[in-house]
């Protein structure tokens, strides 16, 4: 079956989990189940009854929410194409859920990449003790006025800067704790709608994340990898990439550098994208595509009634 080209399937990151997030797509589709089986036999304990029952707490630790989300976002894919959901021609995530995107385009085993990220997970929990780094969302500003108020707090012992470029007037912020509340005053005094410490913990996409991104990088690269079947674009440059060891290193470099999905979902609808469709637990994704790109369509699945909508868009 040829790609769409005026398709793009997007996969969702952590922060969409919740308990219970594809019990109803599981009640309908048997690979929900299958393909949870097959995380749980990688992980070596049982991935859906923490998804499907929790506790909360536990799903919301890193360690469990990316394999989590990585497996929910491929057993949608599994889902999409078995009810004969048509290949899309551009794929991308937002930041774990990049790696959702290789392997739904056959770049990466589903097997590896489980256990890839429970890795990444822990590798991104070392880096920074506890209570030492910090998120804020900043609402109302520009690109150019939060990298300005970070500028305008970070010393040499505590930095922020942007994480994540999520959509325009919405960019999160990253770095150690007492420089991110310095920065959510300043970002009030610079107009900001809204400036907001965010409950994570892990500071991540920022400098603070660059021990982190080499012990990953040394792990991607025992990791087997292949070319895409579908190009996938990444969150660092915004590009897409055919060699193994150039995805190794831009997944790397992911862990420190920003994700720059507005960006990237600007260029995707600039190649002909007038549909992108949210693959996976939540609507995050599609909330912020509506708002870089206002004239596509933007839509979500998670069970059968939004999945029997999703295939009707692409008919």
């Amino acid at each position: 079956m040829e790609q769409q080209n005026y398709l793009a399937l997007v996969f969702p990151g952590q922060g969409s989990q919740s308990v219970g997030m594809l019990s109803k797509l599981a009640a309908d589709y048997p690979e929900v189940k299958e393909t949870f089986a097959q995380a749980s036999q990688a992980l070596g304990f049982d991935l859906w009854q923490l998804v499907d029952n929790g506790p909360e707490d536990q799903l919301n630790l890193t360690l469990n929410t990316q394999p989590a989300m990585l497996a929910a976002g491929v057993a949608t894919y599994r889902v999409w194409r078995k009810q004969g959901g048509v290949l899309p021609g551009w794929m991308a995530g937002h930041s774990l859920g990049e790696y959702t995107a290789l392997v739904c385009a056959e770049a990466l085993t589903f097997e590896d990449a489980i256990k890839l990220v429970r890795e990444r997970a822990r590798l991104m929990q070392d880096a920074v003790p506890a209570g030492q780094g910090a998120m804020a969302a900043i609402l109302g500003l520009t690109d150019a006025q939060v990298v300005a108020v970070c500028n305008q707090v970070s010393t040499e012992d505590s930095g922020v800067s942007p994480a994540n470029f999520n959509a325009p007037g919405q960019v999160v912020i990253a770095g150690h704790s007492a420089a991110v509340n310095q920065a959510i005053d300043a970002a009030k005094q610079a107009g900001a709608k809204r400036a907001i410490a965010l409950s994570v913990s892990v500071p991540s996409h920022c400098p603070l994340m660059e021990s982190a991104a080499e012990k990953l990088l040394e792990l991607l690269e025992q990791t087997p990898l292949q070319m895409p079947s579908i190009p996938v674009l990444h969150n660092v440059d915004v590009e897409t990439h055919a060699a193994p060891e150039v995805i190794r290193n831009v997944l790397a470099q992911q862990l420190s550098k920003p994700v720059r999905w507005a960006a990237s979902v600007k260029f995707m609808h600039e190649q002909g994208v007038s549909l992108f469709l949210e693959c996976g637990p939540g609507k995050v994704l599609t909330g912020l595509n509506k708002r870089i790109a206002s004239d596509a369509r933007s839509h979500c699945f998670f069970d059968a009634d939004s999945l029997a909508q999703a295939l009707e868009m692409v008919k």
